[in-house]
C-alpha cells in the first residue's frame, strides 16, 4: 500500500472518529454543531494542504520527466548526427 492512501486513510479516519466523539459526547446542541464545522474547517484545511502538496510532487516530476525526455533527445540528435556523418563519409 503506498504511503499515500495511508495517510489519506488516517486523515479520513481521524475525521471520522472526531465526528463520531462529538456526536455522542454529552453536550448542548449549540455546542456540537460549534464542534462540528470546527471539525469540518480543519478537515477542509487538511485536505487543501494534502492536494496542494500532491500538486507539488506531481509538479516535481513532470518536469523532472521533461528534463529525462530532453536529454535523451538531445543524446538521440548527436548519434543520428553522428551516423550521418559515418554514413556520408562512407558514400564519399
Amino acid at each position: 500500500m503506498s504511503t499515500q492512501k495511508i495517510i489519506t486513510a488516517l486523515v479520513i479516519g481521524a475525521a471520522a472518529g472526531a465526528v463520531l466523539g462529538v456526536l455522542f459526547a454529552p453536550d448542548k446542541g449549540s455546542e456540537t454543531r460549534k464542534k462540528i464545522a470546527d471539525g469540518s474547517s480543519e478537515l477542509a484545511d487538511s485536505l487543501k494542504a494534502k492536494a496542494n502538496d500532491l500538486a507539488e510532487e506531481m509538479s516535481d516530476k513532470i518536469k523532472s520527466a521533461k528534463e529525462e525526455i530532453s536529454d535523451m533527445l538531445a543524446k538521440g540528435k548527436e548519434k543520428l548526427q553522428g551516423y550521418k556523418k559515418q554514413a556520408d563519409s562512407q558514400l564519399s
